[in-house]
Order: C-alpha cells, then sequence, then structure tokens
C-alpha cells in the first residue's frame, strides 16, 4: 500500500485522471459480464414459459396441429381404456325397422355403422364391440356383402341371421361376387348355431332375434377362431385438445336426410362433449341397457352411392374415396373418406389430408347418398 501512495504521489494530474478512468471502465465491464452471466438461467426459463403459453394460445385457436393421445390397454376403436383392449372385434348386423325399435346393445358399441339396403330407403345398422360385450344385442338381421367388406377392415367376427346370397356365398368361400378371392371371414350365423341367440316375445318377427356376445365368444373358442387382434385402429385427440376445441364448440343439432322414419337427427350437448341420437324424432335409447340414451362422440357422415342388385339387393360403393362430413367437439369438419381395398380399414382424413384424430369414445357412421339431405343448425 505504501509503495501505491508513492507511486501515486508522483503521477501527474492528468495520469491520475487516466488511472481512475481505466479502473471505472473494467470495474463497468466486469460488472455487465457478471449481470449477463448471472441472468442466463432466467431468460431462458422466461423463454421456455413464453413460447409454451404462446403454443398453448396457438393450440386454442386452432393454429397449430391437434395433439394426439396415445394410450395403453385402450380399444383401437374407440381410445377408451379396457380390460379386454385386444379382444378382437364382433360386428353384430342389426334391424333398422321401425316395428324393431328401439334396439339392444346400440349403447353399448363402439363403432355404429347405417347403411342403406335400399337405395334411398330402408336403412340396416352394424354394431361393433370390443370392450363391451352385451348379453342382449338385436334385433338380428342378416348379413350383406357390402358389411362384409367392413368386417374385414375391422378384422371383426361376424355376427348375423342368415343373409342374402351374395353374402353367404363370400362368407362360405371367401370369394367376393365379382370373382375376388379375399379369404374367408370368421362368422357366426344364427342358423347354424345354437344357444347364442334367442327370441323375444315382445318383439314382432321377424325382428324378435337376439344374442348374447359373451355365448358368442364361448363359440368362437369352440370353433378356434382367433380372439385377439393386433388391428392398427384409430387415431385420438389428447385431452388438452379436446378442452382447447371446446371454447369454439356451438351447441345445435345435426340433420341426416334418410328417408322418412328412418331420417335421424343429433343433438349437441358442450357439457358432456356428446351427441344424442334421435330417429324419427324420436330419442333412441338401448332397450338391452336400461334404456340409456345413444350418444356418440364422433359422428361421420360419408356420402356413397348405390345401386340395387337382382332388383332387391343393394350394393354401397364404400370402396376407393369419397366426401363427407365429421361432427365432434361440437365443430363440423369437411372429410375425404378412403378404403382402398375390400380388405382395408375404413379412414377419414381432413382438409390438411392427414388423418383426422377423432374424440375417444363411440363413433356413429352414416352413409347416405350423394343428393341426400345434411344440415348442421345451431341452436
Amino acid at each position: 500500500m505504501k509503495t501505491f501512495l508513492k507511486r501515486w504521489s508522483t503521477l501527474t494530474k492528468k495520469e491520475k485522471y487516466i488511472v481512475i478512468f481505466s479502473l471505472f471502465l473494467i470495474i463497468g465491464i466486469i460488472g455487465v459480464g457478471v449481470y449477463a452471466f448471472s441472468g442466463v438461467g432466467n431468460n431462458t426459463d422466461t423463454n421456455k414459459e413464453t413460447k409454451e403459453d404462446k403454443k398453448e394460445t396457438d393450440e386454442a385457436e386452432g393454429m397449430l396441429e391437434p395433439s394426439e393421445e396415445k394410450l395403453t390397454n385402450a380399444s383401437p376403436l374407440t381410445g377408451v381404456q379396457c380390460d379386454n383392449y385386444k379382444q378382437r372385434p364382433i360386428a353384430v348386423m342389426m334391424a333398422g325397422d321401425a316395428v324393431a325399435r328401439p334396439l339392444s346393445g346400440l349403447s353399448q358399441a363402439e363403432i355404429v355403422v347405417e347403411m342403406p339396403v335400399i337405395t334411398g330407403s330402408v336403412t340396416r345398422l352394424m354394431g361393433v364391440y370390443v370392450c363391451n360385450l352385451p348379453d342382449e344385442v338385436g334385433s338380428i338381421r342378416s348379413a350383406r356383402h357390402d358389411y362384409i367388406s367392413l368386417v374385414r377392415g375391422w378384422d371383426a367376427i361376424y355376427v348375423h341371421w342368415g343373409g342374402s346370397h351374395f353374402a353367404l356365398d363370400e362368407l362360405k368361400t371367401g370369394k367376393r361376387y365379382t370373382g375376388e378371392d379375399l379369404g374367408k371371414v370368421p362368422d357366426i350365423d344364427a342358423i347354424s348355431s345354437s344357444g347364442q341367440f334367442f327370441r323375444k316375445s315382445t318383439v314382432p318377427a321377424p325382428h324378435n332375434g337376439f344374442v348374447s356376445l359373451p355365448k358368442v365368444i364361448d363359440l368362437a373358442k369352440k370353433r378356434e377362431y382367433t380372439l385377439e387382434t393386433n388391428l392398427d385402429g384409430y387415431k385420438f385427440k389428447s385431452q388438452k385438445t379436446i378442452e382447447a376445441e371446446k371454447k369454439d364448440a356451438k351447441e345445435g343439432k345435426l340433420y341426416v336426410g334418410f328417408a322418412g322414419v328412418f331420417a335421424t337427427s343429433w343433438e349437441y350437448n358442450k357439457e358432456d362433449n356428446t351427441y344424442t341420437r334421435y330417429w324419427a324424432g324420436q330419442k333412441d335409447v338401448d332397450r338391452g341397457n336400461n334404456d340409456a340414451e345413444i350418444k356418440a362422440k364422433n359422428i361421420v357422415v360419408m356420402r356413397a352411392s348405390s345401386r340395387q342388385i337382382e332388383g332387391q339387393y343393394n350394393e354401397v360403393t364404400i370402396y376407393g374415396k369419397g366426401e363427407g362430413k365429421i361432427y365432434h367437439n361440437g365443430q363440423e369438419k369437411n372429410i375425404t373418406w378412403k378404403k382402398e381395398g375390400f380388405k382395408d380399414t375404413l379412414r377419414f382424413y381432413g382438409e390438411d389430408g392427414k388423418e383426422i384424430l377423432l374424440v375417444p369414445g363411440q363413433t356413429f357412421i352414416q352413409v347416405i347418398e350423394p343428393g341426400q339431405n345434411l344440415k348442421w343448425e345451431l341452436n
């Protein structure tokens, strides 16, 4: 210190100003460096939070691609978790006739398909089951060959009561009536089975046939049908995406223009995010499940033409691709449906060309003619 003071006393006034200025400059540079270094972590966290906030805002505004939910132990058809998620799907043919209503087991199906069996007129339904196997499903009706193509795509066991000769020939030989050898489909026909099917005296014939799906499983085991599936099912929205989309949801009614008593409508309820089904103006319920209301999470309406074969059987052109709409989360969206071949799974794509993410839960598919009415009306 004495040496420093002795040296300081020998400096000129100008030299002392230069030393003092240099010291302040060095101290300032060190201070800026320390401040910048100490702020690196905080700035990163702040930037990260800002990016995450922006991402959430963008998702809510539909600017980013919806995220997908990948759950283990979930049905490939609904995205809902259950113990028997690997159960091979069971596809059951059911009546659409007014005299057969209400049907049994419809509320517990993973997927329900409704297509015309007469062009522009009578429809028939097919319920596909994985997680739930009701003791009463019906009324059961006969097989149709265009439904068999859907069964193939979902790797299902086909349950029916008789069928058109086109369908029965394909089930027996594996060959489609147009000549394609597609291989046999495992099926269970009430006419050649016993113990699985029963009739109810309270329902007029021939609509009084019903089936027990646990007993179908027992028979399938005896016939050595494969009872597990590796089906590559559908993709499903994450809960975060669903909540974001629901912010823009609008309550309303969907009118699907099937003819006469086959016309259906759906009422969207934002609170539970479901669509309640009405059949010819009457609320549709499940006879075999304590009159539970038929509610779906996804409504898919496909446009596809059909033609009569032999004057009594219908063929719906659900092969290739076509236009349609999907309704979920209180929103209406344009889709393209695709089923490239008779054995391929029916899939749905958005306007961006990517596969649609479904809301976990039941999907109800209705196939209408290109010219039939379809209307989504906001409340």
